[in-house]
């Protein structure tokens, strides 16, 4: 448990070191929300009627810009193989580099949402929904996005490669979030299923993710 927290922390001092990949995804962030009231134009009802699916997709796509530093900065500078023949199996190494880039970025973004929700004239009783879903939905992302990361780790400017694989297993987390607030805001006794199907989403990504990531590295590093 120590050498996974050690990990973990190693991670997040990193992010924190370098900064680019986080300040490019919040950045990336806010200016596809803030670009979108131009294109639609200045009716606020309709900005109010789409502003789940825009902050869901943005938050997505900016998430993207970030994957695939999960394994790469360790495959370069030969880290990972160490992690890889030491002491932690690369099941756990995979879920800790996941957590980390959730800590990291997933957080950040979720907690940005609503600030950029006042841009879409966002409902007000939608914000709880929308802290809710994101701090709930982002773990998918990251750990789902881990997937990609280890199957695209030895691919020359694999970040387009890295896209294709992993915006399909986005669509659950997609749907059920944007479902969820719409919910919240038209009908709020449909929020819990929806919610709980999102919750059960990241659930599995949880579990499931470190073991395929583990199996994509096992792969890259014969």
């Amino acid at each position: 448990m120590s050498d996974l927290l050690h990990l973990i922390g190693r991670d997040l001092r990193l992010a924190l070191r370098e900064g680019g990949a986080l300040g490019t995804a919040l950045g990336f962030f806010l200016v596809v929300v803030a670009m979108l009231p131009w294109g639609l134009g200045p009716d606020l009802n309709l900005l109010s009627r789409i502003a789940a699916g825009i902050l869901w997709i943005a938050l997505l796509l900016a998430a993207l810009l970030s994957l695939s530093r999960v394994f790469e900065s360790d495959y370069e500078d030969g880290s990972i193989e160490v992690l890889a023949t030491g002491g932690l199996p690369l099941e756990l190494v995979a879920a800790g580099k996941s957590l980390a880039h959730w800590i990291s970025t997933g957080i950040p973004l979720a907690l940005l949402a609503p600030v950029l929700g006042i841009l879409l004239n966002l409902d007000l009783g939608a914000y709880p929904a929308l802290i809710a879903t994101m701090l709930v939905g982002t773990p998918a992302v990251s750990f789902l996005g881990a997937i990609g990361a280890a199957l695209t780790l030895k691919t020359r400017r694999g970040g387009l490669l890295l896209a294709l694989l992993v915006l399909p297993l986005y669509i659950p987390t997609l749907i059920f979030g944007i479902s969820a607030m719409s919910a919240a805001v038209m009908s709020p006794g449909a929020f819990g299923p929806s919610f709980a199907i999102l919750a059960a989403i990241s659930l599995a990504s949880v579990v499931l993710g470190p073991v395929a990531s583990a199996a994509a590295l096992r792969i890259q590093l014969q």
